[in-house]
């Protein structure tokens, strides 16, 4: 009998492998109850009770009973690479198991689509430049294709609210809203008013696009845009506890995942993870590891993945395996797009590691920082973004300006291992209570419990501190 259950097990998932090898369909589609496409899973709502609480989770379980009967749309731009996808890989089928009926697609694009998406986000964070009128008409062009493609499937599937995910699909709503609909923007990535307001092209563009949604959800108060006509929120992005780039790991899981890159696990491993992205800050972590290896014996690994709607990341990966060949204390590595062997190689990674190096130049949200935190590891970053409201500098992290400060700072935690213990462990408190998928969920629930029923839950805008909020607004 044991023996024919592993065999229908294996079937079982080899299906699955299968199903997966073939997503996105050509609508899009990523995840769909009603299609039978339900290869993403999540473990068992009884499984968080022991790391959120009772409390939290019959919270969770009373907003989705008044949901009963809604339907869900995410939309975003890719299905590899980056924190969006990461997210939506737990939080769809998890919003399917609470009962309320939840789709993913994923948009398509061209190479010179994405090319002009990156120049849109690089812009949203500063980065000088202009949006010229063949980029806003490639743009167009390509939006237009999706919503023609989307068109036949929602008609049959006529989600209650749609929630777009940053800026790739962001004029999605300007096709396909129809009338009772709610569209909800998530913007995830480091923008201020200031910046649209200095590039009016930018302002116009992204402004008209935004006009046609019901509501903004942002990641922290500074980003909020406040002359948008629409219920602006803030939910910051979380991380599934028990998902496998999350989970508990065995040593040999780990042990194995070093061996296969070649690293010795008897140098203490600096390591950091994320896309191959000039707004990293990779160049500051390698100067960092080569000034504090000077003082102390340490390796550094920098390892991730290309996105789909990323042009510049191959181009990053090969500048710095050029800049460090020659250096056999630092290793580079691309990792599997697989996104199951991605995720327990990053897994391995971190809880290998003795520092996390994470010194973004901008950072909508540095979601591998809260990962590194939930796995008790010290983090050096910078104060960019919304890293503030994940990092208290010297209690859950630290805060770096320059190389040099940076490896002072791992030479001290490296020379005092019991410093680096308990800002790791003040850093996974903090990220139980403030970043994990069953919480941030009811927001995202509490929103859509005010657009059906008409009842603001008074935990709906302030979801997060209060303070932090208030002492990031302008007067």
């Amino acid at each position: 009998m044991a023996a024919i259950k592993s065999t229908m097990e294996i079937q079982i998932k080899d299906t699955v492998e299968q199903v997966q090898k073939k997503l996105p369909l050509e609508d899009g589609t990523m995840y769909s109850r009603r299609k039978g496409l339900e290869s993403l899973s999540v473990s068992p709502l009884q499984d968080y009770i022991p790391i959120v609480g009772e409390q939290r989770i019959e919270t969770l379980e009373k907003l989705a009973r008044k949901l009963k009967g809604i339907k869900m749309l995410g939309i975003n731009s890719t299905a590899v690479g980056g924190g969006v996808a990461e997210m939506l890989y737990s939080q769809v089928p998890f919003l399917n198991a609470l009962g309320v009926e939840d789709e993913w697609k994923v948009m398509r694009g061209t190479k010179p689509f994405y090319k002009v998406t990156k120049t849109i986000h690089n812009l949203l964070q500063g980065k000088k430049g202009m949006l010229t009128l063949e980029m806003i008409r490639t743009y167009y062009n390509t939006l237009k294709e999706n919503a023609d493609l989307y068109s036949k499937d929602l008609s049959d599937y006529k989600p209650d609210i749609v929630v777009v995910h940053d800026p790739q699909p962001l004029a999605l709503a300007r096709y396909l809203k129809k009338r009772g609909q709610k569209w909800v923007w998530r913007s995830h990535i480091d923008v201020e008013e200031e910046t649209l307001e200095a590039n009016p092209t930018l302002y116009e563009f992204i402004t008209f696009c935004a006009n046609f949604y019901d509501a903004a959800i942002f990641s922290g108060a500074h980003y909020v845009v406040e002359y948008w006509p629409l219920h602006k929120y803030i939910i910051p992005p979380f991380i599934d506890p028990l998902s496998n780039k999350n989970k508990e790991l065995v040593q040999s899981e780990i042990t194995h995942v070093l061996e296969k890159y070649e690293i010795d696990r008897s140098i203490p491993m600096l390591v950091q993870i994320g896309r191959f992205d000039p707004w990293k800050g990779i160049y500051l972590s390698i100067q960092a590891h080569r000034i504090a290896r000077t003082e102390e014996r340490c390796q550094l690994i920098i390892a991730g993945n290309m996105a789909l709607d990323d042009p510049e990341g191959e181009a990053v990966f090969n500048q710095i395996c050029e800049k460090t060949k020659d250096d056999p204390d630092i290793h580079i590595i691309k990792l599997s797009n697989d996104r199951d062997v991605n995720a327990l190689e990053v897994n391995a990674l971190q809880r290998a590691a003795r520092i996390i190096l994470q010194p973004s130049i901008k950072e909508g949200f540095g979601l591998v920082i809260t990962e590194a935190m939930w796995k008790g590891k010290p983090v050096i970053t910078r104060e960019v973004g919304a890293i503030p409201i994940q990092v208290t500098d010297g209690e859950t992290g630290f805060f770096v300006t320059s190389a040099k400060k940076a490896a002072s700072k791992v030479i001290g935690l490296l020379g005092n291992p019991k410093e680096a213990e308990l800002v790791g462990e003040k850093a996974h408190e903090y990220v139980e209570e403030h970043f994990l998928m069953p919480d941030r969920v009811a927001d995202y629930l509490r929103i859509a419990n005010y657009f059906v029923h008409g009842k603001l839950d008074r935990d709906a805008i302030i979801s997060y501190h209060p303070w932090f909020k208030l002492s990031k607004r302008k007067g």
